[in-house]
Formats: structure tokens, sequence, C-alpha cells
């Protein structure tokens, strides 16, 4: 459960587990569920559940085989911190992310809660960084639950901006990624809920990514605000050779 990706900020994916329930307005067009339909369809074992969520133990050991660094994305096809994924197998998948200093582990989760409550009986090598995805103003509580994970490096993922945000504080923050929606459905984002989070982050001297503004298209609709490319990265990125 491993391939080369084409996400911008990360160079590989990584899925111990595939499979989420939607828990909030950015999960609508989800391209995950769109891709495990697609594989479901095409018969491919690994989605014979779909998007149920599946834990898959004999995937656990394959960023061990790596042995060029590259910076992963940690269940790009589902969620870590998903209630069904048990305690146990998350520590396991920790165990490997332990055991392979030479990558940067990239965790995003929409599950905050979670993450807050068993982030404190997990071990964060400092090669593990823990996010979380923050689509519009209701959902910033999920910075708060980021806040104490001990983790290297904490970072959000705007994306899909849905809407404009009240950012208060970016203290306990090491990275900022912005970007739109994309694929079929793509509700669109305005330069003025962008500007904003760029200026915070600029303020704070937080590195700030934006992927992309998203649309049917990614190609068509690009990467430039306001005529350049913002390609921030946290230090501990930035060095990985």
């Amino acid at each position: 459960m491993a391939a080369g990706s084409h996400i911008e900020w990360t160079d590989a994916t990584w899925n111990p587990v595939t499979g989420c329930t939607g828990v909030s307005p950015g999960c609508r067009h989800c391209y995950a569920a769109r891709m495990a339909a697609r594989l479901q369809a095409m018969g491919q074992p690994r989605y014979r559940n779909g998007f149920c969520v599946t834990v898959h133990g004999d995937a656990l050991d394959l960023p061990l085989r790596w042995r060029k660094p590259r910076r992963v994305f940690v269940n790009s096809m589902g969620d870590l911190f998903h209630e069904d994924v048990p305690l146990e197998f998350i520590r396991a998948v920790f165990d490997v992310m332990a055991r392979a200093p030479r990558h940067r582990f990239q965790v995003l989760t929409k599950r905050a809660e979670r993450l807050a409550a068993v982030g404190g009986q997990l071990h964060w090598p400092p090669n593990v960084w823990a996010g979380v995805s923050v689509e519009s103003n209701p959902f910033l509580y999920r910075l708060e639950c980021l806040a104490g994970v001990p983790a290297a490096v904490r970072f959000v993922s705007f994306e899909p901006l849905l809407g404009p945000l009240v950012i208060r504080s970016l203290d306990a923050i090491d990275w900022v990624i912005v970007g739109g929606e994309s694929g079929p459905g793509a509700r669109p984002m305005r330069e003025e809920w962008v500007l904003p989070v760029r200026d915070a982050c600029v303020e704070a001297g937080v590195p700030f990514f934006f992927k992309q503004w998203g649309g049917v298209s990614r190609r068509k609709s690009g990467r430039l605000l306001q005529g350049r490319v913002w390609d921030g990265l946290p230090r501990a990125m930035q060095v990985i050779s």
C-alpha cells in the first residue's frame, strides 16, 4: 500500500489503513472515496471492502524496505485516527515509523479529538509529524487539539478551504498548507480567504505552502498566489537528503 505521490508537499504515500467516513463538510467530495470505488470496481483486492475502514497488517513494513529517504504521507486513502482503527494498530504504525528514521512521516487527520486523546500514549520520534485538516471557521478547534501533541512538527492543512478563517494564533504550528478543492463538484476558493492566512503566517514566521486553487482541472487553475509560488517548508523538511 505505497505509491509515488503527485501531492506537491510529499514524495510518497503509505496506506496501512484504507477507508474512512465523513466528519465535516470538507469530506463531501472526498477524492479517496472516489478512488476507492474505482479500485474496488477494478477488482483491486485491498479495496474489496470499498471505502470501509480496513487495516492492512501486511503493509506495515513497507517503509523499512525503502532505502532512499522519502517524505511519506501516511494514509492518503484513510485516517489513521479513525475511531474504528484499534489503538494497538496505531501503535504498530508508530513503531514502524520509529524504525525508519531516514524518512519523514506526515500524519494528517480530521479526527483531532482522537489525536489529542491518544497522542500522549504514543511515542513520537522526531521524524513523525502531526497534522490536522481544517476547512472552515467552525473547525479551527482542531488546532487547539493539535497544540498538545508532542510531535516535532505540527502542521495544518486548510484544504479544501471553504470559507474565511479567523485565526487567533499560530504559536503551536510549524507549517501551514492551503489549497482549494479539486475534482468533480469542486467548490470554489476565494483569494480573500487565502490572503489573511498567508499574512498570518508571514507575521508569525510560519512557513506557508500554497498547494493549488482547485477546480475541475488542477493544471489549469495553477498554484500562483498574487503572481508567485509559495513553497514554504518546515526546516526539518528542507534538510532531508
